[in-house]
């Protein structure tokens, strides 16, 4: 059984997968501040999932753990996670030697392009050999997973696409660039384009256009441009057979998702070649409540050599 957490920003959720692929129940619980309070909630969690599944935390064959910020998946070394007052935690070693089971350690977006990868294979579905699961949450980033591996690159930021410039004019980015895709197509995005005093901004944003406010809708088409660009970004550089759109955002359900391939099907009226693509059929939704980043934490690795640090 392996055991899967994912760590954010402010909560932590976990769920163990049977060697079926079945999935345990959820465990939820607050996310500290700060390196030791990290260590405490996650091991917190590793307890109160012993519990829920009735076995001893050293018969979990595995746990592995999806966190934001810089990952040095090879260490299991946090370097920077700014909203979790992280910097330089080796959070896979500290584990490991408190547990005695081996734990592994990736980026959180990474770990959920590996959770939608493993949905798309359930109840006996062929898993696509290329796939990207993109988060649209605070920010804008995707992870890619090609042969059942994740594609990190050599400095292990492959996917971070919210930082590609689309327009030298636009808005400066949180990264110190103008017009990145991410000052379109994020939930920041959302906030600059359309303040709002309603705690959920981006259905407030999306029911006034289905409305027909006017301003509401140009924003809202402003924003599914922005979603569209990174699906055809991801497939014309990576060539990927299924985009899993994901994050907070993907609460919009199904208003996101027919968006998102209107906006494509119109370009591919007026481009052959993208037409031949076929991009909305590719595109498709996480389902709302999966914890695609927890049940990814709990397969990573399956595709890897141990890292040296947990042979020795």
């Amino acid at each position: 059984m392996r055991l899967g957490i994912d760590i954010g920003g402010t909560k932590t959720a976990a769920v163990a997968v049977h060697a079926d692929g079945g999935l345990s129940e959820q465990v939820r619980m607050p996310t500290g501040f700060g390196a030791e309070q990290v260590v405490a909630t996650a091991l917190e969690t590793v307890e109160r999932m012993a519990r829920i599944t009735g076995v001893e935390t050293s018969s979990f064959s595995s746990i592995g753990i999806g966190i934001p910020g810089s990952v040095d998946s090879s260490t299991g070394r946090v370097t920077h996670a700014v909203n979790l007052g992280l910097e330089g935690l080796d959070l896979g070693a500290r584990l490991a030697d408190i547990l005695g089971v081996g734990v592994r350690v990736e980026n959180d977006v990474n770990a959920a392009a590996l959770g939608a990868h493993h949905l798309l294979g359930a109840d006996g579905g062929v898993r696509p050999q290329a796939m990207a699961y993109v988060n649209f949450g605070t920010g804008l980033a995707a992870g890619i997973v090609l042969g059942g591996s994740l594609l990190r690159g050599g400095r292990g930021v492959a996917g971070e696409i919210g930082h590609i410039p689309v327009d030298p004019a636009g808005a400066r980015c949180a990264c110190g660039q103008r017009g990145c895709l991410e000052t379109l197509a994020s939930g920041s995005a959302l906030a600059s384009m359309w303040p709002s005093a309603n705690p959920y901004p981006a259905v407030d944003l999306f029911d006034r256009a289905d409305a027909g406010e006017a301003e509401a809708i140009a924003v809202r088409d402003r924003f599914l441009t922005g979603v569209a660009a990174s699906v055809r970004l991801l497939s014309l550089t990576t060539d990927i057979d299924a985009i899993v759109i994901g994050g907070g955002l993907a609460g919009l359900g199904d208003r996101l998702l027919d968006g998102t391939r209107r906006v494509l099907a119109e370009w591919a009226e007026d481009s052959a070649f993208l037409a031949s693509l076929d991009l909305p059929r590719r595109v498709q939704i996480i389902p709302r409540g999966f914890p695609a980043a927890a049940v990814g934490a709990a397969l990573i690795g399956e595709e890897l050599e141990a890292p040296a640090w947990l042979r020795s």
